[in-house]
Protein backbone atom coordinates (compact mmCIF):
# COMPACT_ATOMS: atom_id res chain seq x y z
CA UNK A 1 0.00 0.00 0.00
CA UNK A 2 1.22 3.33 -0.88
CA UNK A 3 1.19 5.77 2.13
CA UNK A 4 1.04 8.93 0.38
CA UNK A 5 3.96 9.86 2.38
CA UNK A 6 5.90 10.92 -0.53
CA UNK A 7 7.18 14.76 -0.30
CA UNK A 8 5.70 15.51 3.01
CA UNK A 9 7.67 17.10 5.97
CA UNK A 10 7.73 15.04 8.99
CA UNK A 11 9.15 16.88 12.29
CA UNK A 12 9.86 13.61 14.51
CA UNK A 13 10.65 14.84 18.13
CA UNK A 14 13.21 12.20 19.65
CA UNK A 15 14.43 11.08 16.73
CA UNK A 16 17.43 9.73 17.98
CA UNK A 17 15.96 7.69 20.77
CA UNK A 18 15.15 3.96 20.40
CA UNK A 19 11.86 4.25 18.99
CA UNK A 20 11.82 7.39 17.33
CA UNK A 21 14.66 6.30 15.66
CA UNK A 22 12.76 3.23 13.96
CA UNK A 23 10.05 5.98 12.97
CA UNK A 24 12.34 8.03 11.12
CA UNK A 25 14.06 5.38 9.03
CA UNK A 26 10.03 4.17 8.28
CA UNK A 27 8.84 7.65 7.30
CA UNK A 28 11.83 8.19 4.74
CA UNK A 29 11.34 4.65 3.94
CA UNK A 30 8.23 5.81 2.25
CA UNK A 31 9.60 9.08 0.85
CA UNK A 32 8.98 11.46 3.04
CA UNK A 33 11.53 14.55 4.48
CA UNK A 34 12.20 14.12 7.95
CA UNK A 35 13.48 16.49 10.27
CA UNK A 36 14.58 15.33 13.16
CA UNK A 37 14.56 16.98 16.48
CA UNK A 38 15.99 16.73 19.86
CA UNK A 39 18.57 18.64 22.75
CA UNK A 40 21.37 16.95 21.31
CA UNK A 41 20.17 17.30 17.20
CA UNK A 42 22.06 19.62 15.44
CA UNK A 43 20.59 22.64 12.92
CA UNK A 44 20.27 21.46 9.56
CA UNK A 45 18.05 20.40 6.81
CA UNK A 46 17.03 17.00 8.58
CA UNK A 47 18.03 17.66 12.44
CA UNK A 48 16.98 20.68 14.38
CA UNK A 49 17.96 21.12 18.53
CA UNK A 50 14.96 21.01 20.44
CA UNK A 51 14.28 20.98 24.37
CA UNK A 52 10.30 20.11 24.60
CA UNK A 53 10.70 21.75 28.29
CA UNK A 54 11.45 25.07 27.22
CA UNK A 55 8.72 26.64 24.89
CA UNK A 56 10.61 28.98 23.09
CA UNK A 57 13.02 26.23 22.04
CA UNK A 58 10.23 24.61 20.75
CA UNK A 59 9.05 27.49 19.11
CA UNK A 60 12.20 28.58 17.59
CA UNK A 61 13.31 24.74 16.65
CA UNK A 62 9.54 24.77 14.70
CA UNK A 63 9.77 27.89 13.06
CA UNK A 64 13.18 26.84 11.82
CA UNK A 65 11.62 23.67 10.41
CA UNK A 66 8.94 26.14 8.64
CA UNK A 67 11.68 28.26 7.30
CA UNK A 68 13.54 25.51 5.77
CA UNK A 69 10.63 23.08 4.70
CA UNK A 70 7.32 25.77 4.30
CA UNK A 71 5.53 23.47 6.51
CA UNK A 72 5.03 20.61 8.76
CA UNK A 73 2.21 18.00 7.33
CA UNK A 74 3.49 15.10 10.35
CA UNK A 75 4.27 15.44 13.80
CA UNK A 76 5.16 12.34 15.39
CA UNK A 77 6.49 13.16 19.51
CA UNK A 78 8.38 10.14 20.71
CA UNK A 79 10.57 12.48 23.19
CA UNK A 80 9.80 11.87 27.19
CA UNK A 81 11.80 10.22 30.10
CA UNK A 82 12.76 7.37 29.92
CA UNK A 83 10.44 5.08 32.72
CA UNK A 84 14.31 3.65 34.07
CA UNK A 85 14.57 7.36 35.43
CA UNK A 86 11.34 7.44 37.40
CA UNK A 87 12.29 6.36 41.45
CA UNK A 88 9.86 3.35 42.05
CA UNK A 89 10.54 4.62 46.11
CA UNK A 90 9.07 7.85 45.25
CA UNK A 91 5.87 6.91 42.84
CA UNK A 92 3.59 8.69 44.61
CA UNK A 93 5.87 11.83 45.50
CA UNK A 94 3.98 14.93 43.74
CA UNK A 95 7.52 16.30 42.99
CA UNK A 96 8.52 13.64 40.79
CA UNK A 97 4.68 13.33 39.53
CA UNK A 98 5.02 17.16 38.15
CA UNK A 99 8.38 16.43 36.73
CA UNK A 100 6.72 13.32 34.95
CA UNK A 101 4.24 14.54 33.78
CA UNK A 102 6.28 18.00 32.51
CA UNK A 103 8.67 15.73 30.58
CA UNK A 104 6.47 13.49 28.98
CA UNK A 105 2.58 15.03 28.79
CA UNK A 106 3.68 19.02 28.66
CA UNK A 107 6.63 18.43 26.76
CA UNK A 108 4.22 17.01 23.66
CA UNK A 109 1.35 19.56 24.25
CA UNK A 110 4.22 22.39 24.20
CA UNK A 111 5.41 21.00 20.12
CA UNK A 112 1.77 20.27 18.98
CA UNK A 113 0.50 23.39 19.87
CA UNK A 114 3.65 25.20 17.98
CA UNK A 115 2.59 22.80 14.73
CA UNK A 116 -0.96 22.64 14.90
CA UNK A 117 -2.63 26.47 13.73
CA UNK A 118 -0.53 25.82 10.34
CA UNK A 119 -1.71 22.22 10.02
CA UNK A 120 -5.07 24.06 10.47
CA UNK A 121 -5.02 26.56 8.11
CA UNK A 122 -3.38 24.07 5.56
CA UNK A 123 -5.97 22.12 6.28
CA UNK A 124 -4.04 19.00 6.61
CA UNK A 125 -1.93 17.35 9.26
CA UNK A 126 -1.04 14.10 11.31
CA UNK A 127 0.09 14.41 14.86
CA UNK A 128 0.96 10.56 16.66
CA UNK A 129 2.56 10.70 20.10
CA UNK A 130 3.89 7.57 21.84
CA UNK A 131 3.00 7.06 25.26
CA UNK A 132 2.34 3.34 27.02
CA UNK A 133 -0.07 0.68 28.85
CA UNK A 134 0.96 2.32 32.11
CA UNK A 135 -2.07 4.85 31.55
CA UNK A 136 -4.18 1.65 32.03
CA UNK A 137 -2.57 0.29 34.95
CA UNK A 138 -2.44 1.37 39.05
CA UNK A 139 0.21 0.74 41.20
CA UNK A 140 2.25 3.81 40.54
CA UNK A 141 1.09 6.79 40.36
CA UNK A 142 4.16 8.67 38.48
CA UNK A 143 4.05 6.62 35.40
CA UNK A 144 0.34 6.15 35.51
CA UNK A 145 -0.60 9.64 35.21
CA UNK A 146 1.89 10.94 32.83
CA UNK A 147 0.67 8.39 30.14
CA UNK A 148 -3.10 8.95 30.86
CA UNK A 149 -2.14 12.60 30.42
CA UNK A 150 -0.82 12.69 27.20
CA UNK A 151 -4.15 10.47 26.34
CA UNK A 152 -6.22 13.22 27.00
CA UNK A 153 -4.25 16.10 25.54
CA UNK A 154 -4.33 14.31 22.77
CA UNK A 155 -7.91 13.54 22.76
CA UNK A 156 -8.58 17.62 23.38
CA UNK A 157 -6.40 18.25 20.39
CA UNK A 158 -8.49 16.20 18.15
CA UNK A 159 -11.56 17.43 19.07
CA UNK A 160 -10.09 20.88 18.50
CA UNK A 161 -9.09 19.95 15.85
CA UNK A 162 -12.18 17.70 14.28
CA UNK A 163 -13.30 18.84 10.26
CA UNK A 164 -10.07 20.97 10.04
CA UNK A 165 -8.70 17.62 8.12
CA UNK A 166 -6.04 17.55 10.85
CA UNK A 167 -5.39 14.21 13.19
CA UNK A 168 -4.39 13.50 16.60
CA UNK A 169 -3.56 10.01 17.76
CA UNK A 170 -1.72 8.11 20.52
CA UNK A 171 0.19 4.98 20.14
CA UNK A 172 0.58 2.59 23.23
CA UNK A 173 3.17 0.34 23.34
CA UNK A 174 3.91 -2.08 26.44
CA UNK A 175 7.52 -3.17 26.63
CA UNK A 176 9.55 -2.19 23.54
CA UNK A 177 12.48 -4.81 22.79
CA UNK A 178 14.28 -6.18 19.94
CA UNK A 179 12.78 -9.32 19.96
CA UNK A 180 8.92 -9.10 21.17
CA UNK A 181 7.75 -11.92 22.73
CA UNK A 182 4.38 -13.81 21.18
CA UNK A 183 3.46 -14.64 24.79
CA UNK A 184 1.23 -11.93 27.03
CA UNK A 185 1.09 -12.47 30.72
CA UNK A 186 -2.48 -11.73 32.47
CA UNK A 187 -2.20 -8.46 33.60
CA UNK A 188 0.51 -7.37 31.50
CA UNK A 189 0.47 -5.88 27.70
CA UNK A 190 1.92 -7.67 24.82
CA UNK A 191 5.50 -6.77 23.27
CA UNK A 192 6.46 -4.78 20.38
CA UNK A 193 9.69 -3.82 18.86
CA UNK A 194 10.71 -0.62 17.51
CA UNK A 195 9.68 -1.13 13.91
CA UNK A 196 6.52 -2.88 14.72
CA UNK A 197 5.43 0.48 16.35
CA UNK A 198 7.12 2.18 13.31
CA UNK A 199 4.86 0.50 10.89
CA UNK A 200 2.00 1.83 12.73
CA UNK A 201 3.31 4.96 13.35
CA UNK A 202 3.24 5.30 9.37
CA UNK A 203 -0.19 4.64 8.85
CA UNK A 204 -1.34 6.84 11.15
CA UNK A 205 0.69 9.75 9.81
CA UNK A 206 -0.51 8.52 6.11
CA UNK A 207 -3.59 11.10 4.64
CA UNK A 208 -5.03 7.28 3.93
CA UNK A 209 -5.81 7.12 7.36
CA UNK A 210 -8.39 9.18 9.13
CA UNK A 211 -8.36 8.12 12.74
CA UNK A 212 -8.39 10.41 15.52
CA UNK A 213 -8.70 10.87 18.59
CA UNK A 214 -7.84 7.27 19.55
CA UNK A 215 -4.99 5.74 21.78
CA UNK A 216 -4.35 2.94 20.27
CA UNK A 217 -2.36 0.00 21.76
CA UNK A 218 0.35 -1.93 19.99
CA UNK A 219 0.98 -5.72 20.40
CA UNK A 220 -2.00 -6.34 22.73
CA UNK A 221 -3.38 -4.47 25.38
CA UNK A 222 -3.19 -5.26 29.10
CA UNK A 223 -4.61 -9.44 28.83
CA UNK A 224 -7.65 -9.29 31.42
CA UNK A 225 -8.43 -5.88 31.15
CA UNK A 226 -11.79 -3.88 30.07
CA UNK A 227 -12.09 -0.53 29.72
CA UNK A 228 -15.12 1.34 28.67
Amino acid sequence: MDLELKNRVALVVGGKGYIGAAVVDRLRAEGATVVVASRSAGDSLDGVAMDTADQASVDAGVARVLEQHGRIDVLVVTAAPSAGTLDPAKKSDPEQVLHAIDGKALGFLRVANAVLPGQRDAGHGRVVVISGQNAYLSGNITASLRNTAVSVIAKNLADESAGTGVTVNVVNPGTVTDTPSSEVRPGRPGDSSPQQIADLVAFLASPRSVVSGESISIAHRVLGQISV
